[in-house]
């Protein structure tokens, strides 16, 4: 972590950085703010100058393992890349990101998923996040004719559903095996070539019933 302006943040991404250690040595369950004060050479007094709360320091424990991936959504966002491919990228890169950090150090990584789950309401706003980078992107597509008929919000749902096992970490770390970005792209050109709101017969008419 690089990117400190002041003593009070520089203390902060010191801690955060002791508090990763941590996590990767003991797991999510085992961290408290006395031990992260006592790794850090401080006390608990000296600690509670940067991090009121262990909720706080844990906020700043997601922030610190969603910020790469925000840079890559911001980035991808900002592009001049056409709207197919710029959906490919802003899944892709992100998910590459994630399978390489899991084949480096899995027990590592599951950690990290753990501590998230437990603790969602703390990473909630960089899900809210995604998708409101995500909406900017299938407002572009739909300017160009793309999703015919849908609304954003619809479009947004039926997307994430069908690229849930490439971004949603727990679903991943199931079926990591079986992912590959050769298969994403392939998803995406899928919705971009038929995903729209005209009903093309799967429905039915009289609900369901065997073949």
């Amino acid at each position: 972590m690089a990117r400190a302006q002041t003593d009070i943040e520089a203390g902060q991404e010191r801690l955060v950085d002791v508090a990763c250690a941590l996590i990767e040595e003991r797991g999510g369950q085992a961290l408290t703010m006395q031990e992260v004060a006592v790794r850090a050479g401080m006390s608990p007094a000296q600690f509670l100058r940067y991090f009121e709360s262990r909720e706080a320091l844990l906020e700043a424990i997601g922030e610190f393992w969603f910020r790469p991936k925000v840079a890559i959504m911001e980035e991808v966002v900002a592009s001049d890349l056409p709207p197919r491919r710029k959906m490919y990228e802003f899944f892709a890169r992100r998910f590459i990101m994630m399978r390489d950090a899991y084949r480096a150090d899995p027990v590592a990584h599951e950690m990290y998923v753990e501590l998230g789950n437990q603790y969602f309401e703390q990473v909630r706003s960089y899900v809210d996040l995604a998708d409101h980078y995500l909406s900017m992107i299938i407002a572009e597509a739909m300017g160009e004719g793309f999703f015919d008929g849908l609304e954003i919000d619809t479009t947004l749902s039926l997307i994430n559903q069908m690229v849930q096992p490439y971004c949603n970490i727990n679903l991943m770390r199931v079926m990591m095996d079986r992912l590959a970005e050769e298969k994403l792209a392939r998803i995406i050109d899928a919705m971009f070539e038929g995903l729209s709101a005209q009903d093309r017969g799967a429905r039915g008419l009289s609900g369901l019933r065997a073949a």
